[in-house]
């Protein structure tokens, strides 16, 4: 798979990653031998870059990725987890004292003595203007807690603020074909200033998979159906942000560009791979098979102009009105 530099750092992943918010919570119920039979199959698929969080499965992510990584020493992965949203979301608690005792935990269990990536995990907006806050994670660095940081952030302006910042290596970022904004500014600014991105939610939390109807129904642990208002966090991270009916009406027309022998999953992942700046698209699975099929997009053809052109006028004329203004 093709491997792309990754920000402000010495190290390339591959650009189709892997996602592991499902593997720990928040999408229903996956078992321990289920999620490392998944990692395996996206890892013998090229994938080397697993996102995950402190907060997903209250670490049973992270822990699930260790032990992959100790059972598979020949793997060479890189490892970006996220710290922040185990505490109440105040700017006071974006310290130096707390930065240390997160990553101690996740260093603990990742088992790992250096983490490759910490993220600041969607923190409350001020944080992006803190000197105090990025002098921390400088020092996290120093310490060789970590070998780098970046950010995840909800908003295109909070993505800005954090390019601007010498010691940032990446932005995650929601991007996908129903969420354009970041193409205007913060694609460019991050390409100019050498900032790594990591498109999250690349499917609109399966919505762009085709798979979706309006009576779909959803399990009561899954956020797509606790958080479709905003209800536990951003309502931007579940499908989106885009209103489900609404949604599934664009999704069809989406299907409708998918190229022979391409799913509209991997359609959907081969525009953004295509999108300048763009390091690593990280979906998710929960199946071995759509691990390798998500892996499988990279290797498409790019799609043609008349592809994007019609992906940018179903955005314009059912999307754009629900989002672009949000963030």
């Amino acid at each position: 798979m093709e491997q792309r530099v990754f920000g402000r750092t010495n190290q390339r992943v591959s650009v189709v990653g892997l996602g592991t918010w499902q593997l720990g919570a928040d999408w229903g119920e996956v078992k321990e031998e289920d999620a490392l039979a998944v990692l395996d199959a996206a890892v013998e698929s090229g994938v080397t870059f697993f996102d995950t969080a402190d907060v997903y499965g209250d670490g049973r992510s992270e822990q699930l990725i260790g032990r992959y990584l100790r059972e598979r020493p020949d793997a060479d992965i890189l490892v970006a987890t996220k710290m922040g949203r185990r505490v109440a979301l105040d700017p006071a608690l974006y310290t130096l004292d707390n930065f240390r005792a997160w990553t101690d935990r996740s260093r603990t269990n990742l088992g790992v003595d250096t983490l490759d990536l910490v993220q600041l995990h969607c923190p409350p907006t001020p944080v992006y203007a803190s000197d105090a806050v990025f002098d921390a994670l400088d020092t996290l660095v120093e310490e060789q807690r970590i070998a780098a940081y970046g950010v995840s952030v909800e908003t295109c302006d909070e993505a800005l603020t954090a390019i601007a910042r010498p010691g940032t290596a990446s932005v995650q970022i929601i991007f996908n074909a129903f969420r354009l904004k970041p193409l205007e500014a913060v694609l460019p600014a991050a390409a100019e200033a050498g900032v790594g991105i990591i498109a999250r939610v690349p499917l609109a939390s399966g919505l762009l998979s085709g798979k979706y109807t309006k009576d779909t129904a959803f399990p009561a642990d899954d956020h797509r159906t606790y958080n479709r208002h905003g209800e536990a966090f951003d309502q931007g991270e579940t499908f989106s942000g885009v209103d489900y009916a609404s949604g599934v009406e664009a999704a069809a027309e989406f299907s409708k560009l998918a190229p022979e022998g391409a799913t509209p999953a991997q359609t959907a992942l081969r525009w953004i791979i295509q999108q300048p700046g763009v390091s690593s698209v990280i979906p998710g699975a929960r199946s071995p098979e759509q691990a390798r099929a998500n892996a499988d997009a990279a290797a498409l053809a790019p799609l043609p102009d008349a592809t994007l052109d019609a992906v940018g006028e179903l955005y314009d004329r059912g999307i754009r009105a629900q989002v672009h203004h949000r963030w």
